[in-house]
């Protein structure tokens, strides 16, 4: 048990990415629902920062073609904010795609007890379960939070190139929209380990012998 507990970081990340090879197709589902959701989340933002960098460049014509296009532009300080409805709309998908996380990973311990009952028996302790199912999740949210914020990010652009031509590149805020899908990397990253994180106190709280007598 003493040499489990000790088990380094890196033999757990081996299993971790072990697991998630054998379960490919399952993986690329719960990682597809993230890279929609965050996709989703970037595209919103980084439009608005687009749409900031085009009202802060003080030309009057593109705040009338900002307005005639929906934005959401405040009086007051001359900035661009989400609407509720974009805000709603965000909230929901983020929300929707935890769900699937959850009901992904649940499954996911369901077709594991038989191994989870093995490691247990062999003096795996519950942190190390905990562990092995937190590093999957975090391999799944950075890849598919890193497809989502490029793709959110790049759809973004093009949809600001089809709407007001290729005279916005000088004033797009390359800079903010970096710090946004790098925001949304975050966002989706945590996410897929909140969407884990009961399945895998659950999974480490199973009693080895009932996991062993699970048929499969």
């Amino acid at each position: 048990m003493s040499r489990l507990v000790a088990l380094p970081y890196r033999k757990s990340i081996q299993m971790a990415f072990q697991s998630i090879r054998v379960r490919f197709f399952r993986s690329m589902v719960t990682t597809m629902s993230l890279v929609l959701a965050v996709s989703f989340l970037t595209f919103i933002q980084a439009g608005n920062d687009i749409a900031q960098g085009l009202l802060s460049s003080g030309e009057p014509e593109y705040l009338q073609v900002l307005t005639k296009a929906g934005f959401d532009i405040s009086e007051k300080d001359q900035t661009i904010g989400s609407s509720a409805k974009q805000q709603w709309i965000v909230f929901l998908s983020l929300l929707v795609c935890v769900v699937g996380i959850i009901n992904a990973q649940l499954m996911s311990v369901t077709e594991r007890f038989r191994e989870i009952g093995t490691l247990k028996c062999l003096g795996a302790l519950d942190r190390f379960i905990v562990r092995i199912f937190m590093l999957e999740a975090t391999m799944q949210g950075l890849a598919g939070s890193l497809g989502g914020a490029f793709l959110g990010g790049f759809a973004a652009l093009l949809m600001a190139l089809i709407r007001f031509g290729l005279s916005i590149l000088p004033h797009v805020p390359w800079a903010a929209i970096t710090a946004t899908m790098f925001f949304t990397l975050c966002i989706g990253t945590f996410l897929s380990l909140l969407g884990v994180l009961y399945p895998a106190i659950l999974a480490a709280r199973m009693r080895p012998i009932e996991a062993m007598r699970v048929e499969q």
